[in-house]
């Protein structure tokens, strides 16, 4: 018999279609994965603003995780939303009760359009339950900057803050450069078990379409680690991933705001 590689989502819905669990499952079959969700919240939401939220009750969302890790297992596993404090002692328990490995955590805490999507009394919890828990997590500048309490704004503050960001206790840090104010966008992976330092250039692609391209970039993570790469290779290949999919999203019209990458730059022919 075959296996698929099997990759777990436990994040927010998108009803757009462009972020959460939409954009890690979209990501999970664009690069050869099995993928499998737990919903964590529902929301109302377009390409311009998110007009509300619905959180699953936390035992719900145990019971969802327990359905598909009893039966189905997982090589690897994304975390996304997480709206509250109970959620995030609830995800931590169930990947502890499962012994999961894999983790890739993005801290999402507020959308493209600019909503909040994480009560501030879950920050602490994120910090101090969950993190220590993760392979890796994989903030953007404004969530470094919440994590750290402190403004991390340019490159020189985010080879300070990815050393920080690694104190809190996981093992790996990619802190992304997408907000840098500058042509370049520069990610830094820590990796704190060989004290080593990448730096990830790129250049800053020209495109209105950027709506959950830290989702799909984190699942594309999980993806290739769920192959069996090193998680140096994983964030490497996740970044050429998601570089393909910006640039071949950018000219495409969906919805009034920030729409979609293109999820499936290599599977779809061409217009």
């Amino acid at each position: 018999m075959k296996y698929y590689y099997r990759a777990l989502t436990i994040a927010g819905s998108d009803s757009g279609g462009g972020a959460g669990i939409q954009a890690d499952l979209k990501t999970f079959c664009a690069l050869g994965c099995f993928g499998m969700s737990a919903v964590t919240a529902l929301t109302a939401q377009n390409t311009r603003v998110v007009t509300g939220i619905f959180p699953v009750p936390p035992e719900f969302i145990g019971q969802q995780i327990d359905a598909v890790l009893s039966d189905i297992g997982t090589d690897a596993v994304k975390i996304g939303m997480l709206h509250s404090p109970e959620v995030i002692e609830m995800v931590a328990k169930k990947l502890v009760q499962w012994n999961s490995s894999n983790i890739v955590l993005d801290p999402v805490m507020i959308s493209k359009s600019g909503d909040k999507l994480l009560r501030d009394n879950a920050v602490h919890a994120l910090k101090t339950i969950l993190i220590p828990r993760v392979t890796i997590i994989t903030p953007n500048l404004p969530e470094a900057s919440i994590l750290l309490g402190r403004d991390v704004e340019t490159k020189e503050d985010m080879e300070w803050a990815v050393r920080d960001l690694a104190g809190l206790g996981c093992p790996s840090v990619l802190l992304k450069g997408g907000h840098l104010d500058n042509v370049d966008s520069c990610d830094f992976l820590y990796q704190k078990n060989t004290d080593t330092m990448t730096k990830l250039p790129g250049k800053r692609i020209d495109t209105p379409n950027s709506h959950g391209t830290g989702c799909t970039l984190s699942s594309a993570i999980c993806a290739n680690l769920a192959k069996g790469f090193g998680l140096k290779t994983a964030v490497q290949n996740a970044k050429a991933y998601i570089t393909c999919a910006l640039k071949a999203g950018a000219e495409y019209k969906t919805g009034k705001g920030h729409g979609p990458v293109n999820h499936f730059y290599d599977l779809w022919p061409e217009d």
